[in-house]
């Protein structure tokens, strides 16, 4: 064993910050952009990331990476073991061939969602193998504080390790409530979610402070694991402040838009605000919601809105292009599933998109449990109407209103920009992200411990 050498005295506005995540910088996902944007701005020689994920990073925020792709920190037996059951290696392992199907297969088949259950817990909690090359880079980046949106043991091995290597302190950021969620269903006979609670629990222990995505989370996360968390939900620049253009009066149609990702259920819930939009077009209120989403969920679950004759399927939106499409709407369109165990993980989380929304002069309907952080947040910017439970009359009432009244719109649009400005502004969020990470960095390095070869 040996202490690796304390880091030099850091700039007291940003240290030297090691992020470790499995998406690099880049614009590919709500992740990596919430990521890219509280970074922008960073010093280039101040920031370093390894990443876990197949994805090649853009450098208009950090120019320096070392990819640690699964070839290498899986051991070699298991690598080649996966490569023959199909998996490519490069990919996740989730998206291999027979892991993939299994996962399709189980959305509606109980006993192979819980055999894909099974498959990623077993990966997930597997040996890491840790290579030379990669104890040598970290070290030679002399990081003053590692960071990390964690996500699953495996990650958070390597953030710890990450910290041990280094000897300083790390700043987790919780983005759901994934250590409570993650393998709640007794995988590998209650092994994996006793996995998750002891790394997580052997992490914070390096933990001065944390970071959360809404204040909801930050109580409860300071209260069960007895640091400070402080809220971080994505930022957004001017573009998303610019001045909106058409309305539901000059068109003669009212637009309502949603742009975001179907998965965890999301779908359904849009399947019923489409299927509720027909009620209002009974009534006399021409009305039409687009849906903008990656291209794999539009492909999957097109048919399922294939009956609906007021629900478009538009283009896949770049992260270019998504401002011009939420200044083209009436009203926004921000769902959540009802599904108990869904709304079990997204209790605590504020969507990517919601700073983004609340920006653009727009008033938001908001359709999911009412208890979820993203519903509160919108409700404590008084800028959208929100229906919290699972009541197609109570959704007509609320669609309804937003689309007759347009005094009501445009004050909701009024008080989202308003809310935007002061809690979502790139410029003030980044500020503060910076000195809250110069407080982590200096509550000083501790003692590395030997970096082995393979962690378990």
């Amino acid at each position: 064993m040996r202490e690796v050498e304390a880091p030099m005295v850091f700039d007291e506005e940003y240290p030297r910050v090691l992020v470790v995540s499995h998406t690099p910088f880049s614009r590919v996902s709500g992740t990596a952009l919430t990521l890219s944007n509280l970074f922008s701005g960073w010093p280039r020689d101040r920031l370093a990331q390894v990443h876990t994920g197949n994805i090649t990073p853009t450098t208009d925020v950090c120019e320096n990476f070392f990819h640690f792709p699964p070839r290498d920190h899986y051991l070699p037996i298991q690598y080649y073991a996966m490569r023959m059951s199909g998996w490519n290696g490069r990919t996740p392992l989730q998206q291999s061939r027979p892991i993939a199907a299994v996962h399709a297969a189980a959305e509606n088949r109980p006993a192979l969602a819980k055999i894909y259950a099974q498959l990623r817990a077993t990966a997930d909690l597997s040996p890491i193998r840790v290579p030379p090359a990669l104890i040598e880079w970290m070290r030679g980046f002399r990081p003053d504080v590692v960071y990390s949106m964690l996500g699953s043991v495996r990650l958070t091995r390597i953030t710890a390790l990450a910290a041990r290597t280094c000897g300083v302190p790390v700043v987790p950021h919780f983005t759901d409530d994934w250590p409570a969620t993650l393998y709640d269903n007794g995988e590998l006979f209650g092994r994996a979610d006793r996995s998750v609670q002891e790394t997580v629990a052997r992490l914070i222990r390096r933990v001065p402070l944390g970071m959360v995505i809404s204040a909801p989370m930050a109580q409860e996360y300071a209260r069960r694991y007895g640091v400070p968390f402080s809220p971080f939900a994505n930022c957004v620049d001017e573009t998303f402040f610019a001045a909106p253009r058409g309305t539901a009066e000059q068109r003669g149609t009212t637009e309502l838009v949603y742009v975001g990702a179907l998965h965890l259920n999301r779908w359904e819930s849009l399947r019923d605000i489409g299927a509720a939009l027909d009620d209002l077009a009974a009534a006399g209120l021409p009305v039409r919601l687009t849906i903008h989403a990656p291209e794999q969920d539009l492909t999957r679950y097109a048919p399922h809105f294939a009956s609906l004759a007021r629900v478009r399927l538009g283009p896949s939106l770049t992260s270019d292009e998504v401002p011009a499409a939420l200044h083209g709407a009436d009203v926004l369109v921000h769902i959540e599933s009802f599904d108990e165990e869904i709304r079990r993980y997204t209790r605590y989380s504020v969507s990517t998109k919601i700073p983004q929304y609340l920006a653009s002069g727009r008033p938001i309907l908001g359709y999911g449990p009412a208890e979820v952080a993203s519903m509160h947040h919108i409700q404590e910017a008084d800028a959208g109407v929100i229906v919290g439970t699972d009541d197609t009359a109570a959704l007509v009432r609320g669609l309804t209103d937003l689309c007759r009244d347009a005094a009501l719109r445009e004050r909701l649009a009024r008080n989202g920009t308003a809310f935007a400005r002061q809690e979502h502004a790139k410029e003030n969020v980044a500020a503060r992200f910076a000195a809250t990470l110069g407080s982590a960095a200096r509550s000083g390095s501790t003692t590395a411990g030997a970096a082995g070869r393979q962690l378990t």
